[in-house]
């Protein structure tokens, strides 16, 4: 597989109409002090992974399938989530052990020597490192040994742009009892969004792991690209329904560039006029031109029958079907 050596810079707009794309732990959508909305990447990374796994892993036969996806729960035959450890040997089987020498004093003997097996990191990072999830986000393993790995893929926080922050909660009623002698069904209560747009800014650099054992390929940043277009709309949920895939904005450099893009935060702006969402790009434009000639791409990926894209920059610019991936 070829290897895929350029750094890159974007964002992902995510929309949620009447619904809550990241509840907290009370199932209310997130709040900042101020009140603004925002989702966790957590949320978009496990899209992406839900993604990945479902459309390219044969689950019937994970420890064989050519592409895996390691931080994804899975569950033994009671139906109990799998420990780190057991979700690796469900995936790779044994820890890869080595042998070592170990000198040990003894008394009126001096030094004695002796072999002993431990776990060989190498060889475990290399497994690691063999799970799509780990080449992309990374992963610290505290198990059976501890290992860090730096991924290569860094997304931020999502953050509302739209204007307003309206949650509303709402009864719903079950279909059962809350205990036999109880004369009516129990009540409950959900809580959504009315209207929000996600923005979630993240960087690429596969220099964070070519010196390891694996190296980013051009294969695992079309499926990245593939699921930051797809992922949060392929993963329909009871809670999730209205929340989905609305924007991407991929920026590659030159291979040899050095130079860092702000966060795009501030530099993409959403509103909506006669009833379509306009997505104005000027602010990112003016620091396109201040680098352009670090810059190698950009792509636009959005849907042009609800979205209007306004001052893009005019050179090195493709739009494309977010759904399709076809050019505009």
């Amino acid at each position: 597989m070829t290897t895929f050596k350029n750094r890159v810079f974007g964002c992902v707009i995510v929309k949620s109409i009447n619904s809550n794309y990241n509840a907290d732990f009370s199932h209310q959508p997130r709040t900042l002090p101020n009140g603004v909305v925002y989702a966790t990447d957590k949320a978009l990374k496990f899209a992406i992974r839900h993604y990945i796994r479902n459309t390219y892993t044969d689950i019937t036969n994970e420890r064989n399938s050519q592409q895996k996806v390691f931080y994804y729960t899975r569950k033994n035959e009671n139906g109990n989530p799998l420990t780190l450890d057991q979700t690796y040997k469900t995936l790779f089987g044994d820890f890869p052990t080595k042998e070592i020498e170990k000198e040990k004093k003894k008394k009126d003997v001096g030094t004695e020597k002796s072999k002993e097996k431990i776990i060989d990191k190498n060889a475990l990072r290399n497994n690691l490192l063999s799970c799509i999830d780990v080449r992309l986000f990374g992963c610290t393993y505290a198990g059976e040994t501890n290992i860090s790995i730096h991924g290569t893929t860094q997304p931020n926080h999502g953050v509302n742009i739209w204007r307003e922050n309206n949650i509303f909660s709402e009864q719903i009623k079950s279909s059962f009892a809350d205990g036999e002698d109880a004369e009516m069904t129990t009540l409950g209560r959900q809580s959504k969004l009315q209207e929000g747009h996600y923005l979630h800014h993240f960087s690429v650099n596969p220099k964070n792991i070519e010196s390891a054992f694996h190296s980013l390929s051009d294969d695992d940043i079309e499926k990245l690209k593939e699921a930051l277009r797809k992922g949060v709309t392929y993963y329909d949920s009871a809670s999730k329904a209205g929340t989905d895939n609305e924007f991407l904005l991929w920026v590659k450099l030159d291979e040899n560039s050095k130079t860092v893009l702000p966060n795009f935060r501030n530099l993409v702006l959403l509103d909506k006029k006669d009833g379509k969402i306009e997505i104005d790009l000027s602010g990112f434009t003016k620091v396109f031109n201040k680098n352009k000639e670090q810059i190698k791409e950009v792509e636009i990926y959005y849907l042009p029958e609800s979205i209007k894209i306004t001052d893009e920059p005019a050179e090195k610019t493709k739009k494309f079907d977010l759904t399709s991936g076809t050019e505009i």
